[in-house]
């Protein structure tokens, strides 16, 4: 409490001078619900076609290093086969800076689990940095396996 309502030397209630924020609390928590609640209705969620962009490409930068996973599973850097056991040993006399992109491609029959394990041997020998290759469908759309099912989404 501030003070007590009875003062021993006179009859006179003493003033104190404080700021009551209890209002303004009120306030400011009645405004945070308001923009919670207006905050997702203010997105526009219309249907637009939107155009497509007709950037050119980005150059590639120089001396890039490309990690080539083949159909028969056999591992490339650069244009040179290399063995799983001297796989890093490649890496790092083609680049030894770990920070640098390397960009990983591998042919579309290649499963997803040998993808994830090269990837994991590069982030075990400190490459973290790492683009995945593909090649540009023409068109807007690419087609579909002949013999894939249709797509559904929960």
């Amino acid at each position: 409490m501030a003070g007590s309502l009875h003062d021993d030397d006179d009859d006179d209630l003493a003033e104190h001078h404080e700021i009551n924020v209890t209002p303004f609390i009120d306030v400011i928590l009645v405004l945070l619900i308001i923009f919670m609640v207006a905050a997702p209705l203010s997105t526009v969620d219309l249907p637009v076609d939107l155009p497509a962009a007709s950037t050119k490409a980005q150059a590639r930068p120089e001396k890039s290093v490309f990690i080539t996973i083949k159909s028969d599973l056999t591992l490339a850097v650069g244009d040179t086969a290399v063995s799983d056991g001297a796989f890093l040993d490649s890496i790092r006399a083609a680049t030894d800076n770990t920070d640098r992109r390397l960009f990983l491609r591998a042919d579309k029959s290649v499963s997803y689990g040998t993808v994830m394990g090269v990837m994991n041997l590069l982030r075990d020998g400190g490459y973290l940095k790492v683009a995945l290759v593909a090649l540009d469908a023409p068109g807007d759309a690419r087609p579909a396996p002949k013999d894939a099912a249709p797509k559904t989404f929960p």
